[in-house]
């Protein structure tokens, strides 16, 4: 088999990308509003909203997960191992997500049944479709070169997802449902089910796996856990995406503390004035600035994300996905550890950090995902057996447990440092949070996310797949699968 044939279009790279921007449109939604859908439209109390989310995500991402993987393995059709997923699982993912975000008036406890019986059923059939989806990057093509530049593809869509919700799905649940919060994501989630359903086909039918595992395979689940265990790339990938997840979660969830407890809002006034009337011509109105500042402040972000996005092939090709990836995650650490210098009224500071935290993490994207399907090269270069699935769905633990132990941190370290919910009170202004706990929230934002990201680094020093290795087990595979 020629290097040539494992070479893909535009179109196959643009049509493998929706299939994420599909799964984020839920992924993003579920990050961003379920708790609030639980407790502020569909009226469950705090407690048990807590203990659907983390239970049933738990169970997901331990049970789900790997049960998906094994499966998908074993799978073998005239579409190959991991595209029939996607084709069986495209509608009932859209219609699972609508049921999850509907509000049928029942009891209360028939509420909680509901949304227990919903939500599981939307994060398996998530795993079903998105674990596969990935797996399918590391048989797409044989080329490393090509895994690069579809994984830039994929993670464009995926911030452009995570863009349009962040920045305008609470707006369009006000607007189409007319002030009604429920009519409004009921009616929003129906066309983005709609949506993705329509791009999760079209991944389906613009897609091709061209790399098969050769013939003398056969293993057991037993065998691949196994040679999973014995595979130190893998070991490392799997507590590198865990670290990974846990910053993510862990500044992403204190921004919102950081804002309101430690931003001088004279400052951010002052900064945001002539962005006032720009935004309001184009229908982006805020309550306050700092809202207002949020708001941009992840915008600038996830923007200079895709810019890095954009370069990581370049980067990746030139020098190797792990060096790369090794120094772009410690430049973008750094900017994260250096606000805990600023004062709280260096604005300007703080916003061309994030600007550049994210155009250096932004590089690390895609970047993550294609050293995953490496591994998956790995370990069939190592024993002559490629288990794809069974290794993204590791990783796939790894995500959720990060994003899941990252969250936890969040609302622990506040508690370590003094600080008073809100608990709803109708003036949080009123609430005056003692200084440990503004400090906390300063230390939340910089030096604790840091310190996982750090490690993370460090882990790559004993991560063996360097820019030489690539190209070795790329060539011997080829000419093993000729």
């Amino acid at each position: 088999m020629s290097t040539l044939t494992h070479r893909l279009s535009v179109t196959e790279k643009v049509g493998y990308s929706l299939g994420d921007l599909a799964a984020n449109l839920v992924f993003q939604t579920l990050m961003a509003y379920l708790a609030y859908f639980y407790t502020d439209i569909y009226g469950l109390s705090t407690e048990d909203s807590s203990i659907i989310i983390l239970v049933v995500g738990l169970v997901a991402a331990f049970g789900f997960n790997p049960l998906i993987g094994a499966l998908a393995d074993r799978t073998n059709t005239r579409w190959g191992k991991f595209r029939p997923w996607i084709l069986w699982t495209a509608i009932p993912l859209g219609l699972a997500a609508f049921f999850a975000f509907s509000t049928p008036d029942f009891s209360y406890k028939g509420k909680v049944i509901y949304s227990i019986v919903t939500y599981t059923l939307l994060l398996l059939l998530y795993a079903a479709n998105n674990l596969p989806y990935a797996a399918l990057s590391g048989v797409i093509t044989g080329s490393m070169a090509e895994r690069n530049s579809v994984s830039s593809y994929r993670f464009v869509a995926v911030m452009a997802a995570q863009f349009f919700v962040q920045v305008f799905m609470y707006d369009l649940i006000l607007k189409v449902g007319d002030g009604d919060k429920a009519a409004g994501i009921e009616q929003l989630m129906t066309v983005l089910a709609i949506i993705g359903t329509i791009m999760l086909l079209i991944t389906f039918f613009t897609t091709k796996e061209r790399v098969v595992p050769t013939q003398e395979q056969s293993s057991s689940l037993k065998q691949d856990l196994v040679d999973l265990s014995k595979n130190r790339p893998w070991v490392i990938m799997l507590v590198l995406t865990t670290l990974v997840f846990i910053t993510l979660a862990l500044k992403g969830g204190s921004y919102v503390y950081y804002f309101e407890n430690y931003v001088s809002a004279e400052s951010l006034a002052a900064f945001l004035q002539p962005l006032e009337g720009v935004l309001s011509s184009l229908g982006l109105g805020f309550e306050n600035a700092t809202s207002m500042g949020l708001g941009v402040f992840n915008a600038g972000g996830v923007i200079f994300m895709i810019v890095g996005i954009g370069l990581s092939k370049r980067l990746a090709d030139k020098y190797g996905k792990r060096d790369v990836f090794g120094i772009a995650l410690l430049i973008s650490t750094l900017f994260i550890l250096i606000f805990y210098l600023f004062p709280p009224q260096a604005v300007k500071l703080m916003f061309f950090s994030q600007i550049l935290h994210g155009f250096f993490y932004g590089i690390t994207i895609p970047l993550l995902w294609a050293m995953i399907a490496d591994v998956a090269d790995y370990s069939e270069w190592k024993n002559n057996r490629r288990a794809t699935a069974i290794i993204f769905s590791a990783m796939m633990v790894g995500l959720k447990t990060g994003l899941s132990i990252g969250s936890a941190l969040v609302t622990w370290i506040l508690g370590a440092y003094d600080y008073i919910p809100v608990k709803g009170a109708v003036d949080a202004s009123s609430i005056v949070q003692p200084a440990s706990a503004v400090a906390g929230t300063k230390m939340l934002v910089s030096v604790f996310p840091s310190i996982f990201f750090f490690v993370a680094v460090a882990l790559l020093f004993f991560y063996e797949i360097n820019k030489s290795m690539e190209t070795r087990i790329e060539q011997d595979l080829m000419q093993r699968r000729s």
